[in-house]
Formats: structure tokens, sequence, C-alpha cells
């Protein structure tokens, strides 16, 4: 495994993260409790020291608080959640006012709530779910922040970029109050690399890049046809010619690097990797198999200018998550 430094901070982070929203027994079926013990473990084992996790994980804390409980060299691990808004506050509903959606007695509830669930006494890096630019400057969350900062219930401080709005983030980058930025950030969507990489890199904000793998889109396994457990929220995600649409690009990919496909994931995670500006990638892992494989891409080298110059042509942009 190799390890990136975490923006500014300091910090040093394995280059392969464990995105633990797969192991929350919500939206996505199938994990069982056990079995994501056993995965957390075999990740840490292979050298994987960040934990992305959030309050509206299911029960995401409370199983990696079960994995980290007792485990030697667990204190070594780099744990980082999210605090959701108090009100529905999505991606598509600006004009909500930062007191309505963050108010710091919420934010404080939330921290002191994920301590309880992963039996905690700090948590690394705190980080907010939703983000709207227009609240930079407003409300009371920031102050309530650095007193959780002061009072060493968080390390770092971030937010979550809302889907495919990576230049909704860019106004509270440059206050230069922000540790981490979490953002998608694929073969697919390439958007983030335009502005937000660079204006992190400018202001010493860690990256952490997510669905890097378009939730399993770039794994090749989704294809026409394809079903899912019952509840799970992919069945949404890749509904009607989704899954069509998906292969055909997966296919284009494929032809033109001249790869396996099979091998269209480890070079999803090596294009998310390419270059210096995100720390991190964290990978949902439900189970030792995917956890074995993902951590392996650490031990390969990086994309050539030449591969880059390929994936660049494969953006594609459309947002699933509407």
């Amino acid at each position: 495994m190799r390890y990136r430094q975490l923006g500014r901070s300091g910090i040093s982070v394995s280059e392969i993260g464990y995105g633990a929203w797969g192991i929350g027994q919500n939206a996505w079926k199938g994990a069982t409790e056990a079995e994501s013990v056993r995965a957390l473990h075999r990740a840490i084992d292979l050298g994987v020291n960040l934990i992305d996790t959030a309050r509206g994980y299911g029960r995401s804390e409370h199983v990696i608080g079960r994995a980290l409980c007792g485990r030697a060299g667990g204190d070594e691990v780099f744990v980082a959640t999210k605090a959701g808004p108090k009100i529905p506050a999505g991606p598509d509903s600006r004009g909500i006012d930062p007191t309505d959606a963050y108010p710091g007695s919420h934010l404080r509830e939330s921290v002191e709530t994920s301590l309880a669930a992963l039996g905690l006494e700090r948590v690394d890096l705190l980080q907010l779910h939703v983000w709207h630019d227009e609240w930079t400057g407003r409300g009371d969350w920031l102050e309530t922040v650095e007193d959780l900062k002061r009072e060493g219930k968080i390390g770092l401080f971030g937010i979550s970029v809302n889907d495919h709005q990576p230049d909704n983030a860019l106004a509270l980058v440059r206050t230069g109050v922000l540790d981490t930025v979490q953002v998608i950030y694929n073969i697919f969507e390439q958007a983030p690399s335009d502005a937000l990489l660079p204006a992190c890199q400018e202001y010493g904000v860690g990256v952490i890049a997510r669905v890097a793998l378009d939730e399993g889109g770039l794994t090749g396994r989704i294809r026409p046809g394809v079903t899912f457990p019952e509840d799970d929220w992919r069945n949404w995600y890749f509904r009607d010619d989704r899954p069509a649409r998906v292969a055909r690009h997966v296919g284009a990919i494929v032809d033109d690097l001249g790869i396996a496909p099979d091998e269209i994931a480890e070079t999803a995670l090596r294009f998310a990797l390419a270059g210096t500006a995100v720390s991190s990638v964290i990978v949902g892992m439900r189970d030792i198999r995917n956890v074995e494989r993902n951590a392996a891409v650490g031990d390969q080298p990086p994309l050539t200018a030449k591969q880059l110059a390929v994936l660049a042509k494969h953006r594609w942009q459309r947002n699933f998550y509407t």
C-alpha cells in the first residue's frame, strides 16, 4: 500500500480507503455484519488506514466500532464520518438557510451520536454530508466546528460535495477553512479536474475521491438484464436502459485502451489516483475478496500519459442519481 499526504494536515493516508456505505445494511443489500468486520480487519492488515462512513449509512458506524474495538493498532486508523442536515437538504434544494440545515446544536449532537456508535473519543474527520456554496459565511456551523476541534472531539473538517456538482464547493475551498473535500471523481465524471482539484491543491485541501467505480458501472459487471437483491438501491440507479448505456461506454473504454474486460475496475481506480491532487480513493468493500482486489491496486504502476489521454476522451456527463 502506498500513502499520500492529506492536504496540508500533515496526515498520511492510504491511497485506497475503505468506503463504508455498503456495510451499513440499508441501501446496499447483501452485507452481513460478521463478514463486514472481517473485511475491515483484512483491509487494515493490508495497510488501509482511512475508513469513511456517515451518520446516514445505517449501521455502518456501529460495524466500524465493532471492528476497531480492542484491535491492536486500531488507534492508528483514520476514521472519517459525515453529519447530515437537520432538515431535508439534498443537492437540488438550494435556497435553504444554513441555520435550518446545519444549526450548531444539530452538528454537535450528530458528532456525539457518531462517537457513541463508533466507540471513539474523537472522530478524525467530520464532513458535512450536503453542501451549497451559498452557505459560505452564514450560520453558526463553523463556530461549532471550531469548538469541536478545540474540545478534541474532531480532528479535521471537510465537506462532501453534492453529486456531480464539483464547482459548488469552490467558494468554501477559497476561504481556507476546509481541511478536506470529498467528491465524485471517475473516468466518466472528470469535471472535478477542471477547477476543484486545482483549487484544492492551491489551498492545501486534501481530496478524497469517491464513486471511482461509478457505483459498480466501471467494474464491467453492469450489463442488460443485471439484477440486484430486493430493495437494493442499485435497482433504481441502474434502471430502465441505463445498464445497456453503461455497458456500451465501458466497452468503448476497453476497446480504446486494448485491455481485457476484467481490467476495467483496476484501471478506473488507477485513473482516480493519477496525478497528485487526490489524497485517497475510497472504495466500497463488503467482503474480503473485494478488499484484497482493491488493495492490490496500490501495487500497480501509474497509468501512462498515453492511457490518460485516451481516458480523457471518455467523459460522460450524466447524473444517474436523479
